[in-house]
């Protein structure tokens, strides 16, 4: 199996080597050296070198075959427990509405139940295969990136850490906040008294950033807009519980959790740069009609009760 790239450089990339190319479309160093050492690299059809300036509208072909990826196949089972929602899609990825409840990817081999899963037997007549980039939590419903090659899991992963992905979710929370914005800037690590649990400020505690902007309120509980610069495990969770406002019915981190339907998180945009392009493109989630009845699942909090 190959995976080939049939490239037009544009005109930023005018005068540019080759490796410049590469770099700029943040292949990783050792797959560049790969290509190169065994020349997989094609300008306008004939082989190149990486060292080779390109020109507007030059044709690069790149050719990947599996040694070059840590993880070349998608070992998925395809079993669908129901349809998956596709919310954008392109040759070389997809956003995925994932349901709350629904596990992002299998825990064990053999393994069936989750949004991959799902995802394996709804592309299986396409023949394309799902790849996992990012994962949301079991709870969490909304927007999860996933890859349709291997080729671009290193791009993305690179383009997340960058911050050239921005993800957007909505909760609602317990209490209310005394600035209608601000951020969470507590560093976040695992929590020494609950493995299952991470809490802010501990001793391998990693930096981490939130936006908040609150965008309704009710008499006990207020619906914000979160925006993640970091990425540490359950990071939006923390920030809100650290902030005496736990967003409400998460079983770790609220004491009414018993009182909700579900975690009200949601996963509601992905903005995203597209690999080997500037093209960027911004993919909504709907809002889970059950954010706008919350109140008829919810408690107040003690300290506004």
């Amino acid at each position: 199996m190959t995976w080939t790239y049939q490239l037009t450089i544009p005109s930023s990339l005018n005068q540019q080597s080759i490796r410049a190319c590469l770099r700029t479309w943040l292949i990783p160093k050792r797959i560049q050296g790969q290509l190169r050492q065994t020349r997989r690299i094609q300008l306008n059809g004939a082989p190149t070198s990486i060292a080779q300036l390109v020109n507007t509208g030059d044709r690069l072909t790149l050719t990947f075959i599996p040694s070059d990826f840590r993880t070349p196949t998608s070992n998925y089972i395809a079993a669908a427990t129901a349809p998956a929602t596709i919310l954008y899609q392109n040759s070389d990825l997809l956003v995925v509405d994932k349901p709350a409840g629904v596990k992002s990817h299998p825990n064990q081999p053999g393994e069936t139940g989750s949004i991959l899963n799902d995802l394996a037997a709804t592309l299986q007549p396409t023949q394309q295969v799902p790849y996992m980039v990012h994962r949301l939590d079991q709870m969490t419903s909304g927007a999860m990136l996933v890859a349709l090659n291997p080729v671009v899991v290193p791009i993305l992963d690179r383009l997340i850490s960058d911050k050239q992905i921005r993800r957007t979710y909505y909760a609602w929370v317990r209490g209310h906040f005394t600035t209608p914005t601000g951020h969470f800037t507590a560093p976040i690590g695992h929590d020494a008294t609950d493995k299952r649990k991470r809490w802010v400020n501990t001793a391998d505690a990693q930096p981490a950033l939130t936006d908040y902007e609150v965008c309704a309120t009710t008499a006990h509980q207020s619906l914000v807009k979160l925006t993640l610069h970091t990425g540490r495990t359950h990071q939006l969770r923390v920030h809100l519980a650290a902030s005496d406002h736990p967003i409400i019915g998460d079983p770790l981190y609220d004491s009414q959790a018993e009182s909700a339907p579900r975690l009200m998180l949601h996963a509601q945009l992905l903005d995203l740069q597209l690999p080997f392009s500037t093209t960027r493109v911004t993919v909504p989630a709907p809002l889970p009609s059950l954010f706008n009845s919350c109140l008829l699942y919810t408690s107040p909090s003690p300290r506004d009760a």
